[in-house]
């Protein structure tokens, strides 16, 4: 098909649907129409409340006002995730989005700690950590500092369904065409297979070059239309059910998402403005419905102020999430539990990805090839890194954890294990949305604390190392006194 793509169709609202109209329309412009197609009546999975820091540069690059959005989506600070009962019963650590202390060329800052035997200590690492720090003292606010051991990268808690309200007026402003209406019939070109025209209930056909599948699992393009196919990964990641109940705000906004380990499977518990998100994500195989919903319900920390919402989903990816003139953005592409808030990340980067190999000329095989080989990577990625909380675990209370340690691991996560456990070292592959310090911070969380450490640490005398570190800790400890509450900065900012 050498159309020239004109007129990108996007079907669904939500999350993905307004992310992808929003972005394409700000990016391209006048060159394309965008029209979203969006029934009112279809609800919406709203697990995507919590976030990672890239979700800034989206912001940015529209043009949104970060004061604003925080009013109208209820949104809150997010500087970590707190891992709760992980590694074993009664045992913590954070994944948090800052970088601990300060390394040397090539010699990573934990393999100084190792020279000096903090290491073995799964505390120390994290001392050195600004966003740790201002973590558990509560305390957030922008620090206008050059000195890049200051960072302090951040991102949002969130109402999925108020943000996609907000972009949705942001992006009819722009000139997006929004059209309600639930779809009766899909007609194809009976030469190439090609998607042409969407046939509403009311009897309205929308035409389109290229369409965005954002209908959620479902799936009505890519799946039930084309039959892309689904590579199944619930073999490694053994949830597939999640049960989700909004409760009522705490008195103390917490400037961190949560995430406690349960017999099953894992709690989140995200604080917004206005209340509490929660949910329990957990393996149909290993617990009932039943047994869920009271380890969900008895265990929140406010009065719930809606009934509990049940959620079931596959693990894995579409086998080609670029197929023909279809692209499946968000869960119409796949879905990898929202362990490390990725799922609003991974609708980002798809329709990032869509616009660098945008088609304008029409579709062309080896766009939509390169496309579908960089979403494959960044998926398996994320896999990986998930199946690292689970995999390594010191838990012996429930089947579930016992069946997570004895599974067979991708090679890949194996082999960066391995690694890291015989001498510290880390790589981040090509992309790889998790930096080094992700990848430390989980692996120590979990308990693999490397046998050796790198040779340029012997450069510098246990006694030197030991006045770095004190200094650096100082460094980072300097700013928290003086920085307002989280509930304080938002009710500040929030007034800009």
């Amino acid at each position: 098909m050498n159309a020239p793509i004109k007129k990108v169709v996007v079907l669904g609202g939500g999350t993905a649907g307004w992310i992808s109209a929003a972005l394409l329309k700000k990016i391209l412009g006048n060159a394309i129409e965008v029209e979203v197609v969006e029934s009112d009546d279809i609800g919406t999975i709203g697990v995507g409340e919590a976030t990672i820091p890239p979700i800034q540069h989206l912001n940015n690059v529209l043009g949104i006002n970060e004061a604003e959005f925080l009013r109208e989506t209820k949104a809150t600070i997010k500087l970590a995730i707190k891992f709760e009962n992980w590694k074993e019963q009664g045992h913590s650590y954070y994944h948090s989005f800052g970088a601990a202390g300060k390394g040397l060329a090539f010699c990573h800052f934990h393999h100084l700690l190792k020279r000096a035997n903090q290491l073995e200590d799964d505390k120390q690492l994290w001392q050195y950590d600004l966003n740790y720090l201002c973590a558990e003292a509560g305390k957030f606010a922008k620090i206008n500092s050059k000195d890049p051991i200051l960072d302090m990268p951040y991102a949002y808690h969130f109402d999925a369904g108020l943000y996609a309200q907000f972009l949705r007026k942001f992006s009819v402003k722009m000139g997006v065409k929004r059209t309600e209406g639930m779809v009766e019939h899909v007609k194809q070109c009976a030469k190439s297979g090609f998607i042409q025209t969407l046939k509403l209930k009311s009897g309205q056909e929308i035409k389109g070059d290229l369409f965005i599948d954002c209908s959620g699992f479902k799936g009505l393009l890519i799946q039930e239309k084309l039959r892309t196919g689904f590579e199944d990964w619930s073999h490694w990641l053994q949830c597939d059910r999640a049960i989700a109940v909004p409760s009522k705000r705490l008195d103390k906004t917490l400037p961190y998402t949560r995430s406690i380990a349960h017999a099953a499977g894992w709690q989140w518990r995200i604080p917004l403005q206005h209340r509490n998100g929660n949910g329990l994500v957990y393996s149909s195989s290993h617990c009932t419905e039943e047994q869920a919903m009271d380890s969900l319900m008895g265990n929140l920390d406010s009065e719930a102020i809606a009934d509990p919402k049940i959620i079931k989903f596959q693990t894995g990816r579409r086998y080609k999430q670029w197929n023909k003139n279809v692209v499946a953005v968000g869960l119409s592409s796949g879905f990898l539990e929202p362990l490390e808030s990725t799922s609003i990340h991974l609708i980002q980067s798809a329709v990032v990805r869509l616009i660098h190999l945008f088609p304008h000329k029409g579709i062309d095989d080896s766009l939509v090839d390169e496309y579908n080989k960089q979403s494959v990577l960044e998926y398996e990625q994320v896999k990986d890194f998930l199946i690292l909380h689970y995999h390594v675990n010191q838990r012996d209370d429930s089947d579930f954890w016992r069946d997570m340690r004895s599974m067979k691991i991708p090679d890949s996560l194996a082999h960066k294990i391995e690694i890291f456990k015989e001498n510290g070292r880390l790589f981040r592959e090509h992309n790889d949305l998790f930096t080094e310090s992700s990848w430390l911070q989980v692996m120590l969380g979990q308990g693999i604390v490397p046998q050796d450490y790198h040779p340029l640490a012997n450069n510098l005398s246990v006694e030197k190392i030991n006045e770095m570190l004190r200094k650096i800790k100082e460094i980072k400890q300097e700013p928290i006194d003086k920085l307002p509450s989280h509930d304080e900065f938002l009710k500040m900012f929030c007034r800009q």
